[in-house]
């Protein structure tokens, strides 16, 4: 929020300053009672209460009140807003702190609260001109990821169990806003009268549970950081309640639902017309189900969004009556009525539709198979493209010279962070996680294996291994505390985690023979053990460990017997013992550690998802991340061959070109081929993730870790053998793709251990198959 969006107190809003200024000298803790200055400006949009930005001294405020003049019955209600604004502040919810609410009407004439003024982006334009599709998509996400954070929120906690009526919602919502339409009616409007008849008609039997509801959910109600595509304030709470949460949703993806040729000039800053960069309705909703941990699609959905659109058409109509009373808080309330009858006919069209999620899908999208990708999949494609040819190609020379530099080798490569900056602007971050990004498992793969092309592209685009399965890890089973204190981190690209599984003293190819143990000491837990191959801890900015142990005894079930631990790497009694290399490469400053955990004392609330949970987090961090590791194996692979095949082009022996040659060629064919094969298999694996989840996709898993790996071993064993002596030198990457391949076949588990696991699932389901 800014003052660049303000006027002068117009004549029908003003009021004493000095009355106002006196009671915030009295009641607002850090106002400069000293200062002379005092200022105060009127925001010009806003169309219910009037909002105020005050300023006094150095420092800055805003104030809400009630509009003067004769008022709709429970409307305006400042004193929610205040109420709810206080309750979410508390728990750290993205809204403004709240200073001190007067219901006194001698002070300036009507009840008012004053906030803290937030400085940051408030776009008025849902479709967002003059910010490229990349932050759009991320802008989007935000939002949504914000919404369903505050639906998850418990109400009973944070004392709002009063805040509205428990039950009933979509009832009480028809039937307020047809009070409040009939209220402020000014003509007779027949798509009106049909809508609430419909809907009255129409109401659903079975809704979602009850959460808080914020009743005005949309872009135009957020501040976003001033250069980062994520919300840091949720504004304009009046319609706040309990109820449904969907109709929240539902009031976001509105937009998509105003394309009308008659709304065209009249209200095209609330409609969605093919903007690239901003999701459809479908990967809106399915990013909010992601979220909330529910099944797609959303039921009864045409209902609601025909109630959102009547919601709209209640409070534009109140907004043009007031108009005309002369007491509005915006300058441009009279447009409004013009708007009513056109809102209303969108909401009979939907209404009527027979699935609104078919409504903003773009053409290209289908029916979703796996081979069907959305317009904002390609347009990521085509900017991680350009990104790379752009950025990272040319500056792994540089990052390869820092790496080599034997005085600093295991310090932070700075071109890297240069890297990363751009990325993030131009909304190319956190694509692996589909609550940040709105991609599906089969959308992100196919950017993974983008990614793969060069080895440092993922951490530039902040999806690298292993941050990504640990912060899939905290997203998916993470306490709030242990989300706030390192998932928001971990996101944002300013720490770096490692993952501590395999033990050197034991065969850790069997999971459940880890020894580490985590015993539990009063309110904290003790670690000790050693871990090794724990990939990343070399980096000097790795903070957390994810750390598996053993808590129960050998009466306890193999699998229910080890859980899940953070331990922050500064912790007494954790030492590094040595950085481990992989056929003589170190991975600076990454670095794969040998770890030591010497009575490591960690609170007890460090443990994720609680005691003998770790196998069950496993498989669920380890489906997605498989996905992301054979889709980079598969760029890798599509780099070899590309360089193969411009070697062959280029090199002569005994008279003509490598490229002339059968053994070449066949070398060539086999690698296209088996390219092909491993990426099916692997896209096969990520569509059923995405429609059954990972445990129904486990055959295809196990396959896809041993597929891809040996595939890519083959095709730079093949750019190798082409390459001659250049091939196993520092001169080209195939050394440590070849390096990184062969080593995959142990780092996701033994080759062996996956075609067991494949041979007993094939098995069983032959011997189904013939019952």
């Amino acid at each position: 929020m800014s003052n660049d969006d303000t006027t002068a107190v117009r004549s029908q809003h003003r009021f004493n300053e000095a009355s106002l200024r006196d009671y915030m000298k009295q009641h607002v803790a850090d106002f400069p009672k000293s200062s002379n200055e005092f200022t105060v400006r009127q925001y010009s949009s806003g169309q219910s209460n009037p909002t105020f930005y005050i300023a006094s001294g150095d420092k800055e405020y805003v104030m809400r009140k009630k509009p003067p003049g004769k008022l709709l019955p429970k409307a305006h209600m400042v004193n929610r807003e205040y109420r709810i604004l206080s309750a979410l502040h508390s728990i750290g919810y993205p809204v403004p702190k709240p200073f001190a609410y007067c219901q006194d009407p001698s002070v300036i004439g009507t009840e008012f609260y004053i906030m803290q003024h937030i400085r940051g982006r408030i776009f008025r334009d849902s479709n967002l001109p003059g910010i490229d599709p990349g932050q759009r998509h991320a802008i989007f996400a935000s939002m949504i990821g914000t919404l369903a954070k505050l639906h998850a929120i418990d109400w009973n906690k944070i004392g709002l169990g009063d805040y509205g009526p428990k039950s009933d919602y979509c009832k009480r919502q028809v039937s307020t806003w047809g009070r409040q339409y009939n209220a402020s009616k000014t003509s007779d409007i027949p798509e009106v009268d049909y809508l609430f008849k419909w809907l009255n008609n129409n109401i659903p039997k079975k809704t979602e549970r009850t959460t808080i509801v914020h009743g005005d959910f949309r872009l135009e109600n957020m501040i976003f950081h001033p250069t980062e595509p994520r919300v840091i304030a949720v504004l304009d709470w009046e319609l706040s309640t309990l109820g449904d949460p969907l109709s929240d949703i539902a009031y976001c993806c509105m937009p998509y639902h105003m394309v009308l040729d008659e709304m065209k000039g009249i209200v095209a800053s609330f409609a969605f017309d093919n903007v690239p960069g901003i999701p459809t309705e479908k990967e809106l909703t399915d990013t909010y189900c992601y979220y909330r941990g529910i099944k797609p699609p959303l039921s009864n959905w045409n209902f609601y969004i025909a109630l959102s659109i009547f919601r709209m058409v209640g409070i534009g109509q109140g907004v043009y009556a007031r108009s005309i009373q002369g007491n509005a808080s915006s300058e441009t309330a009279k447009e409004m009525g013009k708007t009513i009858p056109l809102i209303a006919k969108a909401g009979v069209i939907a209404a009527h539709s027979q699935s609104s999620e078919l409504s903003a899908i773009d053409e290209s999208y289908g029916s979703f198979g796996i081979l069907k990708l959305s317009s904002r999949t390609r347009q990521l494609q085509k900017q991680i493209k350009e990104f790379m040819k752009k950025y990272i190609f040319p500056a792994e020379k540089v990052i390869y010279e820092h790496m080599q530099n034997t005085s600093n080798r295991w310090t932070n490569i700075p071109i890297l962070e240069e890297l990363k900056a751009k990325a993030r602007q131009e909304g190319l971050w956190n694509l692996f996680l589909p609550g940040a990004s709105g991609l599906s498992q089969v959308e992100y793969a196919t950017l993974a294996e983008l990614t793969g092309w060069s080895d440092f592209a993922p951490e530039v685009f902040n999806c690298n291994a292993p941050d990504t399965g640990n912060m899939e890890v905290l997203h998916l089973y993470g306490s709030d505390e242990q989300k706030r204190q390192w998932l928001e981190p971990l996101l944002e690209g300013k720490i770096r985690s490692c993952y501590c599984m395999t033990e050197p003293g034991v065969a850790s190819s069997d999971a459940t023979n880890m020894a580490l143990t985590i015993t539990r000491d009063g309110d904290h837990y003790i670690v000790n053990g050693r871990k090794w191959w724990s990939s990343g801890a070399g980096d000097p900015r790795c903070k957390i460990a994810i750390v598996m142990g053993r808590t129960g005894d050998k009466s306890v079930e193999r699998h229910r017997s080890h859980s899940m631990i953070l331990v922050p790497i500064q912790t007494p009694g954790v030492k590094k013992i040595r950085p481990l290399t992989v056929f003589g490469y170190d991975d600076a400053p990454h670095g794969h550690l040998e770890i030591e955990f010497d009575n490591v004392r960690v609170p007890a609330s460090n443990i994720i998802l609680g005691e003998g949970r770790g196998f069950e987090i496993s498989q669920g961090r380890l489906g997605p991340g498989r996905i992301h590791h054979c889709m980079r194996s598969i760029g890798r692979a599509e780099r070899a061959l590309s360089l193969m095949c411009d070697r062959v082009q280029n090199r002569v022996a005994f008279n003509k070109k490598l490229a002339e040659m059968n053994t070449i060629q066949h070398h060539i064919a086999r690698s296209r081929q088996e390219i092909e094969q491993a990426r099916l298999l692997t896209l096969k694996a990520a569509h059923l993730i995405d429609i059954k989840g990972s445990k129904a996709a486990r055959k295809e898993i196990a396959m896809i870790k041993v597929v891809a790996p040996n595939m890519c071993s083959k095709v730079v064993d093949r750019a190798i053998q082409a390459f001659g002596g250049a091939g196993v030198c520092q001169d080209t990457i195939l050394p440590y793709y070849y390096v990184a391949a062969r080593t995959l076949r142990i780092a996701d588990g033994p080759d062996e251990v996956h075609l067991t696991t494949i041979a007993k699932m094939e098995l069983r389901e032959q011997t189904k198959a013939k019952l």
